[in-house]
């Protein structure tokens, strides 16, 4: 399958057991460059932006073409019916933001059974 936007970041998701993991290459960003969260149709947004406004003039030069000083990304990803969207987490580690999408627990699934009484 072709890439849409070959200046997307990669993107690898992983499945255990017990959980998925998502793993969105990003050299050079921080966690304060991100932003991830479910949205109103319960779909996983992860989602970037860096600026470099400060280094316009160089020591001794100026810049004649710069491209990569601004950075912006969005992925909306729908998530399988078995993740705890309440035990989501993520974090960035050497350039990679780790997203943990924890599967329902065969206690989990039974606590969320709910028996309706009939009046």
């Amino acid at each position: 399958m072709t890439r849409a936007n070959a200046t997307a970041p990669a993107i690898n998701v992983f499945e255990t057991e017990k959980a998925y993991e998502v793993e969105l290459a990003a050299p050079g960003m921080k966690k304060e460059n991100f932003n991830v969260h479910i949205d109103e149709d319960n779909n996983l947004v992860i989602s970037m932006e860096k600026k470099d406004e400060n280094e316009e003039n160089k020591k001794n030069g100026r810049y004649l073409r710069r491209e990569f000083s601004y950075a912006k990304f969005q992925q909306t990803m729908i998530l399988p019916d078995d993740v705890d969207r309440e035990k989501i987490g993520a974090h960035v580690e050497d350039g990679v933001l780790h997203v943990d999408l924890p599967k329902f627990t065969k206690e989990d699934k039974e606590k969320a059974k709910r028996v309706i009484n009939i009046a």
